[in-house]
């Protein structure tokens, strides 16, 4: 008989770790669109894992990459040595970043590639003899990671509160979700393009713009709960980035690989930012990987400032370009590509709108917000009880619906992998419906914040 599992070492990443152990939701295995429970139960995946196993689980074409790798060559460092895979790895992301985009520094995850983007925004300017440049603005309900540099940036407060002071000189933009104006948008929402000119009317009215280093946003908030961009929001803040010659950053570390039907979101809107941070879908998530892709002349710009065989950016990881990571970033480049994968996903996105909108009118749905393959649901919450009724949905689909979900606060967030097919998004939003149905005005069981 097997020996029941210790769950009582292990110190979960956000996670109610006590809440959890009374009744762990434990996952086993993973093929396409499913993982199976530690029970035996065959699960939907709705989330692509966690926002990031965008060509479907154990993918037979990266899942070799890996293994052939490993057998050839564990690890090689790239301080002052490197290994053809992570070239490859570097020459593939920069073929499907943006045109002019095709620098790559490698790290190791998403928290990892904002703390580097930032450190090169500040280095860029010192570098061009602009070193008064050192404020960074993120923006309200921002998730850039959990780094010092991220959570500065960010605006989540309970991702900051118990750890002190974090950098100086950050200041915040408001986020542009505006139910009030907006609940219900199909795509982009048609007002808020306005809120973008704060950037120009307070931000650098109080701070001088000759002290802004950068401006760093996601395109489509997702940790967050879903708040999309309004309809010109990103094109402005662009043009006073232009303007005032601040370094604009998208944090596609959610939206790259697909998720909105183009490899970025910046092709998406039509926004070339100088920087774009990317992690989760560079990998299809099989090894941690994170990315910085930037503009040719920002490093050019180093290589140009530093002394003959001089270290031109004092900064890396040990882990940097790691080979497994880099055969893992090849092989699913070339998924992508070959399976059309980000064509598959528009083609797919109205319907997912559809079966997302189907859910208006339900019990306690305050909103629907959707773009891509993304969507954010959120619910009236319990009063005196935040987050309650979206956990009580996200237990039951687990339990009940073999459906897996996630929600951030009273908001429920999808975001399957672009292999889903229509009676898989049909049953993903049914059984959310199914629970929504059965809803009580409090939830009955053991829910806490998620």
């Amino acid at each position: 008989m097997a020996q029941p599992l210790d769950t009582s070492h292990f110190w979960m990443p956000f996670t109610a770790n006590r809440q959890f152990k009374t009744k762990p939701r434990l996952l086993a295995a993973a093929s396409g669109m499913h993982y199976t429970s530690d029970d035996g139960r065959k699960i939907l995946d709705g989330t692509a894992g966690l926002w990031c196993v965008n060509a479907g689980h154990c993918h037979p074409k990266i899942t070799a990459a890996i293994q052939q790798q490993a057998a050839e060559m564990d690890f090689a460092p790239t301080f002052q040595m490197g290994h053809p895979k992570v070239f490859e790895a570097a020459t593939a992301l920069a073929s499907i970043a943006p045109e002019g985009l095709n620098r790559v520094f490698f790290c190791n995850d998403g928290s990892e590639s904002v703390d580097t983007a930032l450190k090169i925004a500040l280095a860029y300017h010192r570098m061009r003899g602009d070193g008064l440049r050192t404020r960074l603005i993120g923006r309200e309900r921002g998730y850039h990671g959990v780094g010092f540099g991220g959570i500065a940036v960010g605006g989540i407060a309970g991702n900051r509160k118990h750890f002190g002071p974090t950098l100086p000189g950050i200041d915040h933009l408001r986020h542009p979700l505006d139910i009030s104006r907006n609940a219900f948008s199909r795509g982009l929402p048609e007002h808020g393009a306005e809120m973008a000119d704060e950037l120009e009317q307070r931000m650098l009215a109080l701070h001088d713009p000759a002290t802004i280093a950068a401006v760093i946003v996601e395109p489509v908030q997702g940790s967050t709960g879903v708040i999309l961009p309004p309809k010109g929001y990103l094109q402005k803040l662009r043009a006073i980035c232009d303007k005032y010659g601040i370094l604009l950053i998208f944090d596609e570390v959610i939206t790259g690989f697909g998720r909105l039907g183009s490899a970025f979101a910046a092709d998406f809107f039509g926004v070339v930012p100088d920087m774009i941070t990317c992690a989760k879908g560079l990998t299809n998530a099989a090894v941690p990987m994170g990315a910085v892709i930037v503009r040719q002349d920002i490093h050019d710009a180093f290589m140009d400032a530093a002394p003959e065989n001089t270290i031109e950016f004092f900064h890396g990881y040990t882990y940097s370009g790691h080979p497994l990571a880099a055969a893992a970033c090849v092989a699913a480049i070339d998924v992508y590509r070959e399976e059309g994968l980000f064509d598959r996903a528009a083609a797919m996105a109205p319907y997912f709108e559809q079966a997302a909108h189907s859910l208006k009118g339900l019990p306690y749905v305050k909103d629907v917000r959707n773009l891509g393959l993304v969507c954010g649901i959120e619910l009236e919450g319990v009063p005196g009880k935040p987050t309650a009724r979206a956990f009580d949905v996200f237990q039951k689909c687990f339990w009940d619906k073999n459906v897996l979900i996630r929600t951030t606060g009273d908001i429920i967030a999808l975001s399957p992998p672009l292999i889903i097919d229509r009676q898989q998004v049909d049953q993903l939003f049914g059984a959310i419906a199914d629970v929504l149905k059965t809803q009580q005005a409090v939830p009955q069981t053991d829910t806490v914040a998620a």
